[in-house]
């Protein structure tokens, strides 16, 4: 017997055709004993339907409301696949975050999972029911609905693995692993037999759009194995673990990551005093908004002033001008220039330590093509750099060539 979580995302569950291979799919790999927990995600872009339909409202923030609008794409998908597993002789339930005891915190369209309490969960299991759980949601300590971000049904799927003691939690998805770099933009990129959690946390926060950091964390501290793989495919796909042993790990660079849902924000002519950029940055946090990159210099013309230059997600922007404009208001800065056309590519491997002039290569396969560094930034495991939105592809085309060649899987 074998206690399994398996999370799929919206276009495995896009129609409800597909929803019946899934289910079929299933059963047919299902022995006797076997305990199935399914969480899925909104039917294919019914998500971005929501925030159309949302966006049709005169602009005020909805964050309550937001979340009770998009919490019911996820609820769709749980009983549609629900009744498709009935209608195949297969007993199952369907079950909202909060049934399933997604215990969460913060604040609403960003919220963290902080406890599972999957009582339901295991007692549906025990009368013999497939479990299937909405992901992306749970619920607040107030008793409202909130939601996860970006990827948040993979976060659901880890931490009920993790608070189940599941064997193994798998991630299903139209691609059928982990790869060293964007398929869609490097059609050399090669797929990982298995990666670090440490190599994958990196790739996940720098963009890579195949996990969520949060879910991996949760992989981490729940010592949970991740197999990310195909939902159109039986084939194996890559396990995300504590530790690698495969010779890939000889390796030095893992993967390619890029961020195309990056702004850059420059506050100008700043006074070159202590306290401005805790000033700017608190108002910043107060809202809930992550900054990533960040550069401060003094100009040279001026050593009483200075530029603090930062990077943000793109759909924090209208915050961000928000609240920078209300200290514009109160004459606390001056010049503010916003840019959305950025975009964030890096690269991720626990290889490049103690390996003097990887960062140099990088640097050197971006010149050759024409692509200019705008932002550098560095970790123990990664090197990023701000780009041009309109150079991604060149750009991981260029540092893949560099670090692995040409070869395919």
């Amino acid at each position: 017997m074998a206690l399994y979580v398996k999370k799929f995302g919206g276009s495995s569950v896009a129609t409800t055709e597909r929803m019946k291979n899934i289910a079929s799919r299933i059963l047919r790999e299902k022995h006797d004993n076997d305990k199935i927990v399914i969480v899925v995600s909104a039917m294919g872009d019914s998500t971005d339907d929501l925030l159309a339909l949302a966006g049709q409202v005169p602009s005020l923030r909805h964050g309550r409301e937001m979340d009770m609008l998009l919490s019911t794409g996820e609820q769709v998908s749980i009983s549609l696949l629900a009744m498709t597993f009935k209608s195949l002789g297969a007993p199952a339930i369907s079950l909202t975050g909060m049934q399933a005891g997604v215990f969460c915190s913060g604040t609403h369209g960003k919220a963290l999972i902080d406890d599972i309490k999957p009582e339901r969960v295991f007692s549906e299991l025990e009368k013999g029911n497939i479990v299937i759980v909405a992901g992306f949601q749970g619920v607040l300590p107030n008793g409202d609905v909130a939601t996860l971000g970006r990827g948040g049904s993979d976060a659901t799927a880890v931490a009920l693995a993790g608070a189940m003691h599941a064997d193994v939690c798998e991630i299903f998805t139209d691609v059928d692993g982990v790869y060293s770099a964007d398929p869609r933009y490097c059609p050399h990129a090669v797929k990982m037999q298995e990666i670090t959690n440490i190599e994958m946390l990196e790739l996940a926060r720098l963009g890579a759009g195949i996990m969520q950091p949060r879910s991996v964390e949760l992989g981490m501290h729940y010592h949970i194995p991740i197999h990310v793989r195909s939902t159109f495919t039986d084939d194996e796909g890559t396990i995300i673990q504590e530790e690698c042993v495969m010779e890939r790990k000889r390796q030095i660079i893992k993967g390619v990551a890029q961020d195309t849902h990056t702004a850059r924000i420059s506050v100008l002519n700043v006074k070159n005093v202590p306290g401005v950029a805790h000033m700017v940055f608190e108002a910043l946090a107060d809202e809930h908004i992550d900054v990533d990159m960040i550069v401060q210099s003094v100009q040279r013309s001026n050593d009483d002033l200075t530029d603090i230059i930062f990077t943000i997600t793109d759909t924090d922007l209208e915050d961000a001008r928000r609240v920078l404009g209300e200290l514009q208001s109160q004459e606390k800065l001056t010049t503010i220039i916003y840019d959305d056309n950025m975009a964030k590519v890096s690269i991720v491997g626990a290889g490049m330590l103690g390996t003097p002039g990887v960062a140099a290569r990088m640097f050197g396969a971006l010149g050759r093509v024409g692509v200019n560094i705008l932002i550098v930034s560095t970790s123990e495991i990664s090197v990023s750099c701000l780009i041009n939105r309109d150079d991604v592809a060149k750009a991981i085309q260029a540092i893949h060539k560099e670090f692995w060649g040409n070869k395919t899987a």
